[in-house]
């Protein structure tokens, strides 16, 4: 806890102050222009990745860097409410999925029943995955390095896929309002792959030019 609190206090002497004028114009509102959707694992960090500051992006994280389909409920619906209030109220204008190797949340789906017998919730956030862990167990049944990395990636193009139940994000999409990207982060090697929807795959992201 000391190294927090002593980053903390850095952050106040010196690197509030060096960016004092930024801090100053978002005192009254934010105006991201991009919803980024991550997993909350520690070594993923959006801004960082992106080369992004303060006010830039609209982060949601949660286990395995999920978008579940869109529903209205009488339960507590974070990730969905979230993607809803970035669309609607704040108007960003790209969404990008980002997921990474080695994804804990993705290993767990594989998990024997006792491993997750005390994260009752984590079992059922994971459900929303069950039906890419039948088509991967197909493939790749026994082989762990390739059920991981069927599964990660197979995740990133079935959140695209949700993102568009949404209201009002695929006609924003059609309309060119919006983009819509899907990332693959390799933390050992800090590579970005990109989905490319023409050729349903993944592909090492290249400098966009105008």
């Amino acid at each position: 806890m000391k190294d927090l609190i002593d980053g903390a206090l850095k952050f106040m002497q010196e690197d509030f102050k060096e960016h004092a004028q930024l801090f100053e114009s978002l005192k009254n509102n934010q105006n991201p222009h991009t919803l980024f959707i991550g997993c909350a694992d520690s070594r993923v960090i959006p801004n960082l990745i992106t080369n992004t500051g303060p006010g830039e992006l609209f982060v949601i994280r949660n286990i395995g860097n999920i978008v579940p389909p869109y529903r209205i409920g009488d339960d507590f619906l974070a990730t969905t409410s979230a993607i809803e209030y970035a669309f609607n109220s704040l108007h960003i204008r790209n969404i990008i999925v980002c997921g990474h190797s080695n994804c804990g949340g993705c290993a767990a789906l594989y998990a024997d029943v006792d491993d997750l017998k005390c994260m009752p919730n984590v079992k059922k956030w994971l459900t929303l995955l069950e039906p890419i862990k039948n088509k991967v167990l197909k493939i790749a049944q026994n082989d762990r390095a390739m059920r991981a990395w069927m599964t990660e990636k197979m995740n990133l193009v079935n959140s695209l896929q949700n993102l568009l139940t949404y209201p009002g994000i695929e006609e924003a999409l059609n309309n060119k309002e919006i983009e819509i990207h899907a990332w693959y982060y390799i933390i050992e090697t800090g590579e970005i792959y990109e989905y490319d929807f023409n050729f349903e795959n993944f592909v090492l992201i290249q400098e966009r030019r105008p």
